[in-house]
């Protein structure tokens, strides 16, 4: 029998049915066209596996292509975050483009409108603009400077290009239909002028295009076969359409708009707008904070670039905005970090543990497998002592059948090393558990191939050295939001759902090998999560994000 293909979603429909008809393979093109005004998001993942994936699928070309036509917004250090973003996602691109590059063709064009009766200055307000354009319901009206002379309007346009005319004194738009059902049909605007400095271009242009005009216009001057947005944009196909229909020649190719739905992230906002008032405020450090739905802060977090395209494929694309559930985009790095993330222990909230018939001068070395996943991680060293910490949450001095850890009379298994006794404690004048002292077996060793050894135990604890203990930093963080969809409660602000424990900082005490470990090295922190070295670590400390835990804590709460 013949392997069956999986099947085709409707992005790539689209791009089979085209090839049946109207395109060659060696036609198709696709682009990534982020704008520079901030870090590239989680859903802006889910668009570059969709664009890039195409590319590998149909072995095509993928431009990336920065949209840089608001000089107020945007910067050259974003340009430099969504290139290394991308490349660590380990996608290519065909050609690195900018709108910037097409400023003067552009402008040639709408020369060219203004020439054929297709656009117009208009030196209203843009208060009054807006309120000639009518509502959905409301025809708009004409603008009293729709039937200035072309004369006229180039001279003006000229004015705005040199800088001469004021900022904001006027526009340039479309002349299209004011009547027409779709509002963006009603004039649009197509350029307007800005007297601040571009990051590519300097003070060379004082009028920059809008995005309508831009996008289409870009796409086909790189020959772009396949332009895929968000639903969104659906309403703007006719206004790229109408575009293209003033500029493309019968000889090359023209592009094609299609539109598939938005993959929002519960627990979150992935606005780029949101995110900045997010940074401004301090709610968060930075761009690449670990809570960020940012792909840098995930990636500081500890994501992986595999974890990151998996979750996109697995969503996939479809026709109605979803909103998913983080816990999907957890369950994806949970995944990959349990096959390659060496197992090591350190203890988060220390109790000490004195083994009092253990020798005080002796350090035993015993061996440690690395990840039980992986057969060729191999084994480590670690140091046993007589004076060890546990966590204080696996002590109780009574409890029921149930517990497994360790109490009073019980005996419970050191992970790679011995079973141990709870004989005695001792409190402080609070009443709080300061020392456990317990006696071992020296013969129950785990794989010394004893009988002793082979005793069976049913609680197993990590626990680290004292004397050979590494102090840590560890930031644990938790979700950003308390609410599901903060964004979209109309009365609300989404700034009143931040969560105001997302991040807790504690000192923690790990075996020695971690360090030697190096920024954005992950291990698994056993019986705790997943947690990967932070680039704030120094030669005296290291720090640990906590990427995510052992299992879906928010599951139980959210239901």
């Amino acid at each position: 029998m013949s392997e069956e293909k999986e099947p085709l979603n409707f992005i790539e429909q689209i791009i089979e049915d085209d090839l049946k008809t109207s395109h060659s393979k060696d036609t198709l093109c696709f682009r990534f066209p982020p704008e520079p005004n901030g870090y590239l998001h989680i859903g802006h993942a889910s668009s570059i596996s969709l664009n890039f994936g195409l590319g590998l699928r149909y072995n095509a070309p993928v431009n990336l292509r920065f949209d840089d036509t608001n000089p107020a917004k945007e910067e050259q250090r974003f340009v430099e975050a969504i290139k290394r973003d991308i490349e660590w996602l380990g996608f290519e691109w065909a050609q690195e483009c900018y709108a910037s590059d097409y400023f003067q063709q552009l402008y040639d064009w709408a020369i060219v409108l203004i020439n054929n009766g297709k656009a117009y200055v208009d030196s209203q307000s843009s208060d009054a603009i807006a309120e000639q354009k009518g509502t959905p319901i409301k025809e708009g009206v004409n603008s009293p400077f729709r039937n200035r002379s072309v004369e006229v309007n180039l001279a003006l346009f000229e004015q705005m290009k040199t800088g001469e005319a004021p900022e904001g004194l006027h526009v340039l738009r479309a002349k299209i239909n004011m009547t027409s059902t779709n509002m963006l049909m009603r004039d649009p605007i197509i350029y307007r002028t800005l007297h601040k400095s571009h990051h590519r271009t300097g003070t060379d242009w004082k009028i920059f295009p809008m995005y309508d005009w831009t996008h289409g216009e870009s796409d086909y001057i790189e020959q772009v076969s396949h332009s895929f947005c968000t639903l969104e944009f659906l309403p703007h196909r006719e206004l790229y359409d109408w575009f293209l229909d003033e500029v493309v020649v019968s000889e090359k190719l023209r592009p094609k708009q299609r539109e598939f739905a938005r993959r929002n992230l519960s627990h979150t906002v992935v606005s780029k707008r949101k995110l900045a008032r997010l940074v401004e405020n301090g709610v968060v450090a930075s761009w690449d904070d670990p809570r960020m739905p940012t792909i840098s802060g995930l990636r500081r977090r500890g994501y992986t670039p595999a974890s990151i395209r998996n979750f996109a494929e697995g969503i996939g694309v479809g026709k109605r905005d979803n909103l998913i559930d983080v816990s999907r985009l957890e369950f994806s790095i949970r995944e990959d970090l349990n096959k390659v993330a060496d197992r090591v222990m350190a203890v988060l909230d220390p109790v000490k543990v004195i083994i009092t018939n253990f020798p005080e001068e002796k350090t035993e070395w015993l061996d440690a497998e690395n990840n039980q996943e992986d057969e060729n991680a191999g084994f480590r060293k670690l140091p046993f002592s007589r004076e060890l910490y546990i966590e204080k949450e696996d002590f109780r001095e009574e409890a029921n059948k149930k517990f497994f850890r360790l109490k009073l009379g019980k005996e419970v298994r050191l992970k790679n090393a011995y079973i141990i006794k709870a004989e005695s404690c001792v409190k402080d004048g609070d009443g709080n558990v300061t020392e456990i002292h317990c006696t071992y077996d020296p013969e129950s060793r785990s794989g010394s191939g004893t009988d002793a050894s082979m005793r069976k135990v049913k609680g197993t604890l990590h626990w680290v050295s004292i004397k050979d203990a590494l102090e840590i930093e560890v930031r644990r963080y938790d979700r950003l939001f308390i609410d599901p969809s903060p964004d979209t409660h109309k009365d609300k602000d989404f700034m009143e759902f931040v969560n105001p424990n997302s991040l807790d900082i504690i000192t923690g005490y790990g075996e020695p090998s971690l360090s030697e470990l190096q920024v954005e090295d992950k291990v698994q922190f056993q019986r705790i999560g997943y947690f990967t070295v932070d680039k704030d670590s120094t030669l005296d400390k290291k720090v640990f994000n906590r990427t995510v835990g052992l299992r879906d804590s928010w599951t139980k709460i959210d239901q």
